[in-house]
């Protein structure tokens, strides 16, 4: 699969393009594909991801030149892929003749398996009967709501711009238009929230009967407007005891309305994991396309240059920056970092194996023992896992074995 022929892959040996990054890689088995769409109605204070409010109107630029880029690596692609991921910004936020034209184009120019699991983020105020509709049509079979939370003060607190009420609207409307899959992203350890509103939060998205939920403790992000915001004291953090109390009642809540909790911030009804997430906690091969999306291919990272004017004058390959060719040492320290949150864990002869490679081996197979004796990972069934208190501190452990 490495790419050769009717491209210049390489100035002076410099890697420019992801065509140029791919060409690094050994023998990369791509698996599934990313698309970003970086626009937004809003940037909301936490988002750390490449969005923005267009005020220029390039929806059918970014289309027209996302169809270039697509149809450009459609042929290096030699094996359907197993899931396809849109994500942003806010994909639907296309007009839904651009959001036709770019699903259609996703379909048209990459490989894609009868069964593959395609998903696109929305959020729940640009969800009308004929973006659903759009979706339907075009052979999107999941759709990621981001919700965040039902209580408007705690929205405004995120600078998230939505009414609560949308959010079962949107529901309702995908639901109808045919859309197989439905997850819903929650957020707790927001300033100023109780557990009695994080309660409050968990019951009304478990009654909206969502396949997956994802429940995420805030993160203040570098340079976001949030953490600009609590740097000055104009923010306080949640108090640590409350936090992993909402945490703990997620697990509980969840449990209890039949969502399996299958890594540590997701949960989802028998046989509705979301596969793309799994092939990144794997450490498969994907495919990025559009600016800022990240990519790998066998051990080769790049990210897609994060500035849409640079993207839309180059191509048809996305420029490129941040290129890491990982040696074993961090391959082995990202698997373990990655397998260690699947609550399924890592099979032994995997762990054997990482614990071969590179140069830290005997420090990961001491810290594996050291945590095993304060409880916080456990062997079961075979495979190494993060116990109930490992999960609650998990940062803390996979530092060891990063």
């Amino acid at each position: 699969m490495r790419p050769s022929g009717h491209v210049p892959l390489t100035v002076g040996g410099e890697v420019r393009s992801a065509a140029d990054a791919v060409a690094r890689a050994k023998s990369p088995r791509f698996r599934a594909a990313y698309v970003h769409v970086p626009f937004c109605r809003h940037k909301c204070h936490y988002c750390d991801f490449y969005s923005f409010v267009d005020d220029q109107d390039r929806g059918e630029a970014f289309v027209r030149r996302l169809e270039e880029e697509l149809a450009a690596a459609g042929s290096f692609l030699r094996e359907p892929l197993e899931t396809v991921f849109v994500g942003g910004g806010t994909p639907t936020m296309l007009p839904p003749v651009l959001l036709e034209r770019m699903l259609r184009a996703i379909r048209r120019e990459l490989p894609l398996r009868p069964d593959v699991e395609w998903t696109v983020e929305a959020n729940p105020e640009t969800v009308s009967e004929e973006i659903a509709a759009t979706l339907v049509a075009c052979g999107v079979t999941r759709v990621s709501l981001g919700a965040q939370s039902f209580d408007p003060a705690l929205l405004a607190a995120l600078e998230r711009h939505h009414d609560p009420a949308s959010v079962p609207r949107a529901v309702a409307r995908l639901r109808s238009a045919g859309i197989r899959e439905l997850n819903l992203d929650l957020i707790f350890g927001i300033p100023g929230s109780t557990l009695v509103q994080w309660r409050e939060d968990l019951s009304r998205a478990i009654d909206l009967g969502p396949d997956h939920l994802s429940a995420y403790g805030l993160v203040y992000e570098p340079n976001t407007p949030l953490t600009v915001k609590l740097r000055k004291g104009m923010v306080t953090r949640l108090d640590e005891e409350i936090e992993a109390e909402q945490s703990i009642h997620a697990v509980d809540a969840l449990a209890e309305a039949g969502y399996a909790r299958y890594e540590i911030s997701n949960w989802a009804k028998p046989g509705c994991e979301c596969q793309h997430n799994l092939l990144y906690w794997e450490n498969a091969d994907w495919w990025a396309f559009g600016p800022s999306g990240s990519a790998h291919a066998d051990g080769v990272r790049w990210k897609n240059v994060p500035r849409l004017s640079d993207w839309l004058e180059d191509g048809p390959f996305s420029p490129v920056q941040d290129v890491e060719c990982l040696g074993e040492d961090t391959r082995a320290g990202e698997a373990f970092m990655l397998g260690l949150r699947l609550m399924r864990g890592i099979g032994r002869s995997r762990v054997t194996e990482l614990l071969a490679m590179g140069e830290r081996g005997g420090e990961r197979a001491q810290a594996i023992k050291r945590h095993e004796t304060t409880g916080l990972l456990v062997w079961r069934d075979d495979r190494l896992q993060l116990t109930a208190r490992g999960l609650m501190v998990a940062d803390s452990v996979l530092a060891e074995l990063v």
